[in-house]
């Protein structure tokens, strides 16, 4: 049977609409870093993509060559996944996509290694005639997030980012964004085939914990303790206390 992350793991990749926080464990991920507008025709967004899912289709279909990886299963390529912020440092701002930094991902299975990627990467230069050299492979940790499915436009976002942040303040809890802690989205429709208002996009904000905050918050009544949830409509014991740093860390073996 072939493993689909989306249905294995669907507190990371199927939330409800409505804020939730989550827990999220490390990830092993093929990106491509870069910035602009990513609605720029066969500007370097469009080029990212295109290296991302060559590698990862070169993996996928690694069973059918000489190459083996060892514990290799078959597998759904997962969604497109995309890190956002400004080059000059701000908030994402959908107003000035121009100014846009970005970090464009696909998750692999744990098994995937970095000299499977090194060979997905020489193999896709061969066969598709494509340089995926940009192509790195990349450790993602998250940590404590508060998440929401987003359904609608790319450029409606901010009135669901708007509910997540007031969610995410009234459990005792703040934004945490920084150098490695991004706005998150994961892309769940193809906008080649959807209309815009029906697109599905898992947007995720790293978050912590606010001392004496969540204390209050558990006074009033309004955290659950549920330190083993995934992902909870309340507060698990302990989140947001500690944050994972760097998020994206380079995996070399």
């Amino acid at each position: 049977m072939v493993f689909d992350f989306k249905k294995e793991y669907k507190a990371y990749y199927l939330p409800a609409r409505r804020p939730q926080f989550v827990n999220v464990p490390p990830m092993r991920c093929i990106a491509v870093r870069g910035d602009g507008d990513p609605n720029e025709p066969d500007g370097a967004y469009h080029q990212a993509l295109a290296m991302l899912y060559a590698v990862a289709y070169t993996i996928k279909m690694s069973k059918k060559g000489d190459h083996t990886i060892a514990g290799y299963f078959d597998f759904v390529v997962p969604p497109l996944e995309g890190f956002w912020w400004q080059r000059d440092g701000g908030a994402v701002d959908f107003a000035h996509k121009e100014g846009f930094a970005w970090i464009s991902a696909i998750r692999m299975p744990d098994f995937v290694a970095a000299q499977d990627v090194a060979w997905a990467k020489a193999q896709a230069a061969i066969k598709k005639k494509l340089d995926c050299s940009a192509v790195e492979f990349l450790r993602v940790d998250e940590g404590p997030c508060v998440q929401c499915l987003h359904v609608g436009s790319y450029d409606d976002e901010p009135a669901t980012i708007a509910a997540m942040d007031m969610y995410t303040r009234a459990h005792g809890c703040t934004p945490d964004f920084a150098d490695a802690r991004r706005h998150h989205e994961i892309y769940l429709s193809d906008p080649r085939r959807v209309a815009p208002d029906k697109l599905k996009t898992v947007i995720r904000h790293p978050v912590r914990a606010v001392e004496g905050a969540a204390a209050s918050a558990v006074e009033h009544g309004s955290v659950v303790d549920s330190v083993a949830a995934d992902a909870t409509d309340g507060l698990p014991t302990g989140f947001g206390a500690c944050i994972p740093m760097p998020e994206f860390t380079t995996i070399d073996r």
